[in-house]
């Protein structure tokens, strides 16, 4: 089982954008034997030291194997939609684990 962190980070004010371009992609995890299993929107008072700002969210999500993440990245509603994900995110941090 591999696990994938993101720490998401949107540009200010386009995180409605953002919004509606997870509303497509989030509910294409499952397509691809995936599992959305936190998906938090930590404020500033959730941070006890750090650099720079909060991320906007922080999604863990599971996929079984590899095949199945690169699936969902190339999923073709997601590519029409991505265009959202682009003009609202700053970066994302991608963090990949795996059960030992």
């Amino acid at each position: 089982m591999l696990y994938f962190t993101q720490l998401i980070y949107i540009k200010p004010g386009q995180e409605k954008v953002f919004d509606e371009f997870e509303a497509v992609a989030l509910p294409l995890i499952a397509r691809y034997n995936g599992k959305l299993l936190f998906r938090i929107r930590p404020d500033d008072s959730a941070f006890i030291e750090g650099e720079g700002r909060a991320p906007y969210e922080i999604h863990l999500v599971s996929f079984p194997e590899e095949k199945d993440f690169i699936a969902f990245g190339k999923d073709p509603l997601r590519a029409s939609f991505v265009h959202l994900k682009e003009a609202s995110v700053e970066r994302i941090e991608l963090i990949r684990g795996a059960m030992v």
